[in-house]
């Protein structure tokens, strides 16, 4: 019998890419919140999401460097455990309540990717880069201070996505005001000639992160530009206005995601 959380299953079940829950997640984020288009963030809602009328077109990017694990201390196989990852979130409400829309993700690692799908991120491959923090202070490396500096950039295809910066002014009064709850879209399509828009699974979800913490979130100034590509609709949601930019710590783990409509 094949054995396997995901793809491929196989005799000892060691070779999907994602073996099941628990996922156990760690990563410094480098975020811009920045308001675009309100039309352009309202199309790309999925039928139950609406936009927030309070919000007026804001989004939010994040550039994070993250560790995983499950539970066999996977975190010692950095190859593996390590990835970098860019998302949007936007601002959106689910029958009146404020929640975060994920539309476009990217992320540089395949195992990464498997498990994005199966919780509804719609994860497309790229190359991510952020600054980094280290411990021993020195001229190539920011801290987490006043004047911090911190840079951050997507690729994908061998084009230019997205570049942002971030000076630190002060920590964050209240941290966790900087995110909502985030609702995905589980998509599964349908291969059956006749039946391409009926997809096997179409679901809407509320991510479940529990054990969630933060730590050491700066908030300072932001900027963030995204560009054009072919293949790539990230720039129909380019910025008219930017607002405040963050760097921030965070872990938690992943036991399921919240059936909120079919």
């Amino acid at each position: 019998m094949l054995q396997g959380y995901t793809y491929p299953l196989s005799p000892r079940g060691e070779a999907n890419l994602a073996s099941a829950p628990p996922w156990h997640y760690a990563g410094d984020i480098v975020g811009v919140e920045f308001w675009t288009d309100p039309a352009a963030a309202a199309a790309t809602l999925p039928e139950g999401l609406t936009p927030d009328p309070g919000s007026d077109g804001r989004v939010v990017a994040l550039f994070v460097d993250w560790q995983f694990s499950a539970e066999h201390d996977e975190y010692l196989d950095p190859v593996r455990s390590q990835y970098r990852e860019f998302m949007l979130l936007v601002d959106a409400r689910f029958r009146g309540e404020p929640v975060s829309w994920c539309p476009y993700i990217y992320v540089d690692n395949d195992l990464a990717m498997a498990r994005g799908w199966v919780q509804g991120f719609p994860k497309k491959l790229g190359s991510v880069h952020q600054t980094r923090v280290f411990a021993s202070p020195g001229k190539a490396s920011p801290s987490l201070a006043a004047g911090g500096r911190f840079g951050a950039s997507l690729s994908a295809a061998g084009h230019t996505l997205a570049e942002a910066r971030v000076t630190l002014e002060q920590p964050a009064s209240d941290p966790a005001a900087l995110f909502r709850p985030t609702v995905n879209l589980r998509h599964f399509p349908t291969l059956a000639v006749g039946q391409y828009d009926k997809p096997a699974v179409h679901e809407l979800v509320m991510a479940e992160f529990s054990d969630q913490a933060l730590a050491d979130v700066w908030v300072g100034s932001g900027d963030i530009s995204l560009f054009p590509a072919r293949g790539e609709e990230l720039a129909d949601l380019a910025p008219v206005r930017t607002g405040t930019g963050f760097r921030a710590s965070m872990s938690y783990t992943v036991t399921a995601v919240r059936l909120l409509s079919e």
